[in-house]
């Protein structure tokens, strides 16, 4: 391989190297801390209770007493599973709007197929993967493989009030939402084929393992003391290092720096930061797995963030380009919700607020960074996801307060000579999850590429993804276009739209 790809992979090794010494340099010393924290802290909360990551402040049944379903809690987790489900046509929506015209189609059905295929993998396979008993930390086995074993009682190692299958199907919608965040790094030019095979293979390869390793009983992160209240790293971190691997992969759009490659409908964009917004409800509150103060807290602590993250970002592009704009608010709005995700459990809304102002500022400048460094993150979803999910991560290291959860572990702020370690676990924990999706990530790449072929041949897009991926247009109300090529591309005539068996009067973007 040679080229630009060439020089960033050469780039990119040593840099991965580093790290992953760097983890290993961490690692001793971290869990050192956590065992001697642990030996002179007297036994950690018994796995009997409603959950030892403190994700439910229900009270434990009592010794001896079957787990008994309570109704207000079972409610509410299958409210928030709901909610948590409408984020990912929330999500169809805002990718939609900020793509170009001829490509809105596409970049909504390569987010409902993973709603359908992730949805499968997860009830054959990922669950077991996941949540199954551990092996070594790493991996969850095979016990619950075709949801074996996962009826409508509860499982007391996770969830001691709501049936199993409540806290299986609130699960796959993280699932489920996790690849599609991905697909911002990757629109308008992947094949639709191949992002089916990407997704089956991340999902199984990267997010099953690594949610076991944070949220899994006995997973090796989760026993490292790593907090993650509702999927900072096992969800932001983990889409926005392996959207990044795929931005640089796959190389830039056809006439990247060249055209305007501006969001062809804010309004489309508005609604899905809407959708978004209230579904996180369910996302984060709902991850108390109950109905009590937890998921109070969470809740108020997530709309803070969130009010905080936008007017920072607002404010910052004010200043920097002289007006506020819609699609700025829409992207501060979500680097919010990104951030407070994993400490929306363990902080109070006061620490909210400072990890929203926190990570308005730094997404902003992380999505501007693309710019410098020259890679083509189309939606941004390095910059707001990866960026935002490894502020969270660490702050809740910082800021995490047991007068919230018990089950948590005060931050490094509040105890900052404490022998838990809790900031070098959660540091640490952020390395491991940031090296290990990356790498995976472009292992994946590379086998599917040259398995199937990850891009699009040139004359598809050009002509549009809409039209040649699958035949259909998002708008269909516009007088036929001038089929012409841009400079330096493949010129698109009447015979390539025959060839493709579409007609040329279905809304081609003219060009620029």
């Amino acid at each position: 391989m040679t080229g630009p790809r060439a020089h960033r992979l050469r780039v990119l090794l040593p840099i991965a190297l580093l790290l992953a010494l760097a983890l290993a340099a961490l690692a001793l010393p971290a869990m050192a801390q956590v065992v001697e924290s642990r030996s002179s802290d007297g036994p950690p909360p018994s796995s009997d209770g409603p959950d030892p990551d403190g994700r439910l402040d229900a009270p434990a049944p009592e010794a001896g007493a079957a787990p008994a379903v309570d109704t207000g809690d079972t409610a509410w987790v299958l409210v928030s599973a709901a909610l948590v489900m409408l984020m990912t046509p929330g999500l169809a929506l805002f990718y939609g709007g900020m793509v170009r015209k001829k490509n809105v189609m596409n970049t909504i059905m390569q987010v409902f197929l993973i709603l359908g295929l992730v949805s499968l993998q997860w009830a054959v396979l990922g669950y077991s993967l996941a949540f199954g008993p551990s092996v070594g930390g790493l991996v969850g086995n095979l016990d619950f493989a075709f949801l074996a074993g996962v009826g409508m009682e509860p499982n007391p190692t996770y969830a001691a009030t709501i049936p199993h299958q409540a806290f299986m199907a609130f699960q796959m919608m993280f699932a489920i939402i996790t690849p599609a965040l991905i697909v911002g790094a990757m629109v308008e030019r992947v094949s639709f084929k191949a992002l089916a095979a990407f997704t089956l293979l991340w999902t199984t390869l990267v997010y099953d393992p690594l949610a076991h390793w944070v949220w899994g009983d006995g997973g090796w992160l989760r026993s490292l003391g790593a907090m993650d209240f509702a999927g900072g790293l096992v969800v932001h971190v983990s889409a926005g290092c392996a959207a990044l691997a795929c931005a640089i992969y796959l190389g830039k759009r056809l006439g990247h720096g060249r055209e305007a490659m501006t969001p062809h409908n804010l309004t489309l964009v508005m609604l899905g930061t809407g959708l978004l917004w209230f579904g996180w409800f369910g996302f984060n509150a709902g991850s108390a797995l109950g109905a009590g103060g937890l998921a109070a807290n969470a809740f108020v602590a997530t709309h803070l963030a969130t009010a905080a993250a936008t007017l920072a970002w607002m404010a910052l592009e004010w200043r920097a380009k002289g007006k506020p704009t819609i699609l700025g608010a829409a992207s501060g709005a979500v680097a919010g919700l990104v951030a407070v995700t994993p400490a929306s459990g363990f902080v109070g809304p006061m620490a909210a607020l400072v990890i929203g102002f926190a990570a308005g500022g730094a997404c902003f400048w992380g999505v501007r960074m693309k710019e410098r460094l020259g890679f083509d993150d189309a939606l941004d979803a390095w910059g707001v996801h990866g960026v935002g999910g490894i502020v969270g991560a660490v702050f809740t290291g910082l800021l995490a307060s047991t007068a919230v959860n018990a089950a948590g572990r005060n931050g490094f702020l509040l105890e900052p000579f404490a022998a838990s370690g809790v900031l070098t676990a959660q540091v640490l924990s952020v390395l491991a999850a940031a090296i290990f999706a990356f790498a995976m990530t472009w292992a994946i790449l590379w086998v599917v590429d040259r398995a199937i072929g990850l891009r699009v041949p040139p004359e598809h897009e050009t002509l549009g993804l809409d039209l040649a991926q699958h035949g259909e247009v998002g708008y269909a109300f516009e007088a036929p276009p001038v089929l012409a090529a841009r400079p330096g591309e493949a010129t698109v005539t009447a015979s390539t739209v025959a060839r493709l068996a579409v007609l040329p009067h279905d809304g081609l973007d003219p060009p620029r």
